[in-house]
């Protein structure tokens, strides 16, 4: 498989799944979300679920149907905001707030270990292919 179908399964995948994840902040698993809300963040927990989901839901959009042109910008702003929400990684696990399984220090502790994993996969991506001659 060539790389570039690689790196476009790739942001697709990862569009999607930040559609699927907005789709829950918004429906099902809302409750669980708010869970990862640090209690420093100014808006109510429920606020903040629903105003995030609807980021993700326009971000994971843009990562699917953004022209070649600008996915290097689409996959910046991805990673971007995965590292703004890697405080509510860090709450869930200081707070010992159980939610999507992570209900022990330990697998809560692993999770923190996820969101570099989602920066890299963002920005490789979308990065621009290197010319090769």
């Amino acid at each position: 498989m060539k790389e570039e179908n690689i790196k476009t399964t790739a942001r697709i995948l990862l569009g999607a799944g930040l559609i699927a994840a907005g789709i829950g902040h918004l429906t099902f698993a809302r409750k669980p979300f708010r869970a990862q809300v640090p209690d420093w963040v100014p808006l109510k927990k429920d606020d903040t679920v629903v105003y995030s989901g609807l980021v993700e839901i326009a971000l994971g959009t843009a990562l699917v149907v953004t022209p070649k042109k600008y996915e290097d910008t689409a996959g910046k702003i991805a990673a971007g905001l995965f590292v703004g929400v890697f405080p509510g990684n860090i709450s869930q696990y200081t707070h010992k707030r159980s939610a999507f399984g992570l209900n022990t220090d330990g697998k809560r502790f692993l999770r923190l270990f996820f969101q570099p994993v989602l920066v890299y996969w963002a920005l490789k991506s979308t990065e621009k292919s290197k010319i090769r001659l």
